[in-house]
């Protein structure tokens, strides 16, 4: 998952996180592929994944949706920020034209 947009709701901190996936996207303009040396960097795995555009969701932060990763942070790393500007630039484009789908995780 990738977290995009941080903000409080209630005073209680919230992120808005989009899915990354293995499935390249039927509509290329859906998703951002993520760039292999940034996965390597991240030490995600060597298979092409894309960041999901039209889809997200918000957790409270921590909460009960969100599972630790296996290092002490919890933390892959952060994105280049050209990358960053693209996804959300795209982001903010398809979820101002309707075409995004957000569902809130943390209840």
């Amino acid at each position: 998952m990738l977290a995009i947009v941080a903000a409080l709701d209630d005073e209680m901190p919230t992120v808005r996180v989009l899915p990354v996936t293995h499935s390249p996207p039927s509509d290329p303009s859906d998703a951002v592929e993520i760039p292999t040396a940034t996965k390597r960097r991240l030490g995600l795995d060597d298979e092409r994944s894309w960041i999901v555009l039209t889809e997200s969701n918000r957790f409270v932060w921590p909460g009960p949706d969100v599972r630790p990763i296996d290092n002490e942070s919890g933390y892959f790393g952060p994105l280049p920020p050209a990358l960053f500007d693209e996804v959300k630039r795209r982001f903010v484009e398809l979820a101002r034209g309707q075409r995004h789908r957000g569902t809130l995780r943390s209840e």
